[in-house]
């Protein structure tokens, strides 16, 4: 059933970039899940490509297209379980901040390098005592002369061994009051004096993603690194956060769409008792309530991103969709394992990436409980 969100242009853009992944993207999967990080070269070829920020502005580079196409990349990345290369969080996530609030200087020095594939982008948020609580960070960045001194720990940031420039989220007020009054956005290149890259941490899932804690150490930056304004940075995180949310909801849509298809190739195939072991009811009816569910989440995932393209408010909505795909993704990979028995237990069936991949997406991007809290706040309940 065709997507009404995606006209023909969309869908000849995706089978442009299907055919550009299977040959520069997916064959490298497997290398980069076992070091851990995307080569440099790949992003490289993305951006020569142009399917880095093909929703950035034309004039540093970008294609300046609709979001739709970005949302492209996303399904077909996904679905290829090609999740080293972190090109939401590049794309998606962090590039908006320097398109929307970033100065002329700032967008011609690390936007357009961004969208050529030369310059990887990070935004660091979570520390190692504050995750979701945003207006409780310890990082600071106080202004002195002409440069702000950046002293704090971040963890658990992606592209965070690859990036060239990081977006950090720091106190420039730290008396503000109240807290989040007081934090600011600060570009730091990664070859900045007094920042320093931490181990890149070992995970359950997304192996190929270089996940990293981050230090700075009187680490210095000039005053022009400032993004936007002293101590708007709360509000610039919080009206960047819906397409955040959004992302991993497609993300999510995509993976259980791929993890239910190999599922039904499986059972066609495996036999037990005499017949394949997709002749049994059990197994119809599980796989029929999946391919249900997941239906319904793509119809209300799209519905979203319309209203999303249209510039509307969605953040209620968005919460809703972000806690609902990431269950679903956790639960449709059990179910699916379940049904590849032991086989499922092994590596060399993706089934298994795809239940340890899962764990997290409830959990990043804000956790599904903050996602209920905000929805039930919408809701006129607290």
């Amino acid at each position: 059933m065709r997507r009404e969100i995606f006209s023909d242009e969309h869908e000849h853009f995706r089978d442009e970039f299907r055919r550009f992944a299977d040959a520069e993207i997916v064959p490298h999967i497997s290398e980069w899940n076992e070091k851990g990080i995307c080569d440099a070269s790949a992003w490289r070829r993305m951006g020569e490509a142009g399917y880095l920020g093909a929703n950035a502005p034309e004039e540093y580079g970008g294609a300046g297209a609709d979001f739709l196409f970005d949302v492209v990349v996303m399904e077909e990345l996904a679905y290829s379980r090609a999740h080293a290369p972190q090109v939401s969080v590049h794309t998606d996530i962090c590039m908006p901040y320097l398109s929307t609030y970033g100065s002329e200087a700032q967008k011609e020095r690390y936007l357009t390098r961004a969208i050529s594939g030369e310059c990887v982008l990070a935004i660091a948020m979570t520390e190692p005592s504050t995750g979701s609580d945003l207006a409780s960070i310890q990082t600071r960045a106080i202004r002195d002369g002409d440069e702000y001194v950046i002293n704090g720990s971040k963890t658990f940031i992606s592209n965070g061994q690859s990036c060239g420039l990081v977006i950090v989220v720091a106190k420039t007020d730290p008396d503000a009051s109240p807290p989040h009054n007081g934090i600011s956005l600060v570009l730091v290149d990664g070859e900045a004096p007094g920042f320093e890259r931490g181990r890149n941490l070992k995970k359950l899932g997304l192996k190929g993603q270089d996940t990293s804690e981050l230090f700075f150490h009187d680490c210095r930056v000039p005053v022009g690194n400032l993004l936007g304004q002293e101590g708007q940075g709360f509000k610039m995180l919080m009206e960047k956060l819906q397409q955040e949310r959004l992302c991993i909801s497609v993300g999510s849509i995509a993976s259980c769409r791929r993890s239910l298809d190999d599922t039904l190739d499986y059972v066609k195939e495996r036999r037990a008792f005499g017949q394949a072991i997709g002749q049994f009811q059990n197994t119809q009816f599980k796989l029929a309530e999946l391919a249900s569910e997941i239906e319904i989440g793509q119809a209300f995932v799209d519905k979203l991103l319309a209203a999303h393209v249209r510039g509307e408010e969605i953040v209620s909505e968005v919460s809703m969709a972000k806690w609902w795909t990431t269950e679903l993704q956790r639960r449709v990979t059990a179910d699916c394992l379940q049904l590849f028995g032991g086989y499922g237990f092994m590596d060399e069936y993706p089934i298994s990436q795809d239940y340890a991949d899962a764990a997290v997406q409830t959990i990043y991007g804000g956790t599904n409980e903050i996602m209920k809290v905000i929805v039930a706040r919408k809701l006129g309940l607290g």
